[in-house]
């Protein structure tokens, strides 16, 4: 091609080169500032899509992580408070043998069931306060209910337990004679049974929500990394891609200065 002062076909080129640079500096520079290598569907439609979607399984997994902690508290509120009312039991039951004890005279068997009926009227106190997120799961009232996959289509169910004193055939006992507390001895024998088999159901289920809680810290954790795999920017690349970029920058503002100062050339025909 001629000289020309109309076209500068070697500016052009150049200024091609310097604008396909730049854009590739300006995502270099995207990818190091937001540490992603996909922040959006422009990037990569396909990979994003991928992703969004796993964000939204670890959405639904905190969801999940949440209930689970809601049901564990719940659990330990239950548990402790099934112990405390096992504790009582076993005081109650030494209430009664002394009562039970044909040396003991009618007054001494008074005192005893004083204090055998203050302990009946404490089971209820324990039973009535043993609250979780204003839901009581030991007067029978409230099963403790937490959801286990991402759209919670499976749920841990562990049933409410009924520790009342009414409930335990607590309420009408009475050791203040022999007789009396020979019925009562044996009715505290059934509570601590009930008691116990109440203590073996909300242990399994806690252990249950336990072991499902981890596995989903586990799951939630390898969707995470997971993600950052597809999306996250190699940070040590790009950096070393930037320190190209710039170099190729300032060559190809040179190779444009050049071309620009091609076309003053053909004064050089008329002097």
């Amino acid at each position: 091609m001629g000289f020309s002062v109309n076209t500068n076909a070697g500016a052009l080129v150049a200024l091609q080169n310097l604008n396909k640079t730049n854009a590739q500096l300006n995502t270099v520079q995207s990818k190091i500032n937001t540490g992603l290598k996909v922040a959006g569907a422009k990037d990569d439609a396909s990979i994003f899509a991928i992703a969004q979607k796993q964000r939204a399984e670890l959405g639904g997994l905190s969801a999940v992580q949440s209930s689970l902690d809601r049901a564990t508290g719940a659990l330990d509120v239950a548990i402790a408070g099934a112990e405390a009312v096992s504790d009582l039991l076993i005081q109650m039951k030494e209430k009664a043998v002394a009562s039970k004890d044909a040396g003991n005279d009618a007054t001494s068997r008074g005192l005893l069931d004083n204090d055998y009926q203050q302990l009946v009227a404490q089971i209820n106190t324990i039973v009535n306060n043993a609250e979780f997120n204003g839901r009581n799961s030991l007067n029978g009232t409230d099963d403790i209910v937490a959801i286990v996959n991402a759209d919670a289509s499976s749920q841990i169910s562990v049933a409410a337990q009924d520790l009342t004193a009414t409930t335990l055939n607590l309420d009408d006992t009475t050791i203040d004679s022999e007789t009396d507390a020979t019925t009562a001895l044996t009715a505290i024998e059934n509570a601590i049974d009930t008691v116990n088999t109440s203590l073996s159901a909300l242990g399994a289920g806690a252990k249950r929500v336990e072991v499902v809680g981890s596995f989903v810290e586990k799951l939630s954790d390898a969707i995470e990394v997971g993600i950052g795999n597809l999306v996250d920017a190699d940070l040590a690349r790009e950096s070393a891609n930037l320190q190209s970029l710039q170099v190729k920058q300032q060559l190809g503002l040179q190779a444009l200065s050049i071309a620009n100062q091609a076309p003053g050339t053909v004064l050089s025909l008329f002097r």
